[in-house]
């Protein structure tokens, strides 16, 4: 791939991860002053939920009305998480925490058994798809991360205090009750725009990750900060550019940046801070060679008990094939024998006697290609907009105006912009010409509105 389709590919990924970074390392900061580290997956799990429900209701996923529901349970969460801060209660509000995540989660799993395609939205909801992000969620984002991070600006001293000592705040006439709420709904605003795009688990080392190592770091508000920022660019341009050299999954090959990051400023910060450096540099070296000790023991028993069954069952399996293979040539009248005499054919070599042409006949059904209708129905039964992308390829080279009426339709439901650009390319190929659509505008925009007229009238479509 070009160097200006990389970019393009990684481009709005990038910068969605840095808007990330940027308020996710100062509400992970209040998170840690708090001690409610576990917030964030709880709410991340409850906007989640808001999600699925409106799902079942036949409310497609990343719409305005979907945002709506996840906003609304979030707030409910929010409520739920001020009311039962208590200073002097018995149960620690971790433990409602957890338990709120626990319930969300299994409330989910329950509407997902009953969602289309639940395993694939499972998937989403814990790694997101933000290589797939669109240039319309990332302006949307960044106007409500900037007025999320306006209104703690300009109220910084309530929530600064709050967050450090609730007991110091309600004496000095701090309503600790009104800032925890607020505090819980506008981190919950920051969420639910995120945990669609990042997904539960990046959203969480985004917000917990540069916090912490900035912690480590220094004491100051504003050097934590900067060194939060710094560092979370930095790890997360490693993680996407790892990402896709080794191709691999965006989401955990950033989170897997993160864990190898925080391994080192922590190492980095002991060594530093340590009275004796030598000793503590012999104590770092000896946990490094012990780890990568047990972990190569780890690989190496592995292989040894791991190959005797695999090469075991490679045995029985290629033992099975060549017993159903031998049953099948004593046997050609059995049932499914067109099946099998077909294949046979197949594979037979020069010479050898073919079976009848009307047994071929009959097993030709069961290898025909789907048909122009049956690639439609799979489109709409189709939440996925790689096998959208194949379904609408295959469509055009079945029937090239049937297929270019898809495409149309396809464009215009805003896929992510690599999966546009793929369907663009097949439609300027058949076209022969460059159809003029800009993927990274939407569809609406006059540029692809003039773009799709000029395809209409060229195959004779309305």
């Amino acid at each position: 791939m070009a160097f200006g389709a990389v970019v393009s590919l990684m481009l709005p990924a990038f910068c969605m991860c840095v808007l990330l970074v940027g308020i996710m390392s100062y509400l992970g900061i209040h998170v840690i002053k708090r001690e409610i580290i576990f917030v964030d997956l709880a709410l991340a799990q409850i906007a989640a939920l808001g999600t699925l429900i409106a799902l079942l209701l036949g409310i497609p996923l990343y719409t305005q009305a979907s945002y709506v529901f996840a906003v609304v349970l979030t707030a409910i969460a929010a409520v739920i998480f001020t009311i039962t801060r208590m200073r002097e209660s018995k149960v620690p509000q971790e433990a409602v925490i957890g338990l709120v995540y626990a319930i969300a989660a299994a409330t989910a799993i329950l509407l997902i058994d009953k969602a289309p395609h639940g395993a694939e939205h499972v998937k989403d909801i814990l790694t997101g798809s933000v290589l797939w992000v669109k240039w319309t969620t990332i302006r949307t984002a960044a106007i409500v991360f900037a007025a999320v991070g306006l209104f703690h600006y300009i109220f910084r001293r309530q929530f600064l205090l709050v967050a450090e000592n609730a007991a110091r705040a309600e004496s000095a006439g701090v309503n600790v009750r009104v800032w925890d709420f607020l505090f819980y709904l506008s981190f919950g605003f920051v969420i639910t725009m995120s945990v669609n795009t990042a997904g539960v688990l990046l959203v969480f080392v985004f917000l917990v990750a540069p916090a912490v190592m900035a912690m480590l770091v220094t004491d100051r508000l504003e050097r934590q900060l900067l060194f939060g920022w710094l560092v979370g660019v930095a790890v997360t341009t490693a993680g996407l550019v790892v990402s896709y050299a080794a191709d691999l999954p965006t989401g955990p090959m950033v989170i897997g940046m993160y864990a190898a990051a925080l391994v080192i400023v922590a190492a980095v910060m002991y060594n530093v801070r340590a009275p004796d450096k030598t000793r503590a540099l012999g104590a770092t070296t000896a946990v490094a060679a012990l780890f990568a000790a047990a972990f190569g023991v780890l690989f190496l028993a592995g292989k040894m008990l791991a190959s005797p069954g695999a090469d075991g069952g490679h045995a029985r399996h290629a033992h099975a094939h060549n017993a159903v293979a031998a049953e099948k040539q004593r046997q050609p009248s059995a049932p499914h024998a067109e099946a099998a005499d077909h294949n046979v054919a197949d594979e037979a070599p020069p010479g050898a006697p073919k079976p009848p042409a009307a047994v071929r006949e009959r097993s030709a059904p069961a290898l025909k290609p789907p048909g122009l209708s049956e690639i439609e129905k799979a489109y709409e039964q189709s939440d996925d907009p790689q096998e959208k992308t194949d379904l609408v390829v295959r469509a055009i080279d079945k029937d090239e105006r049937a297929g270019v009426a898809l495409a149309l339709r396809f464009l215009a439901g805003e896929p992510p912009a690599f999966f546009a650009q793929t369907v663009v390319n097949k439609l300027d190929e058949v076209a022969g010409l460059a159809t003029g659509f800009e993927v990274t505008e939407p569809f609406a925009a006059d540029v692809n509105q003039q773009a799709a007229r000029r395809l209409k009238a060229r195959y004779g479509l309305r």
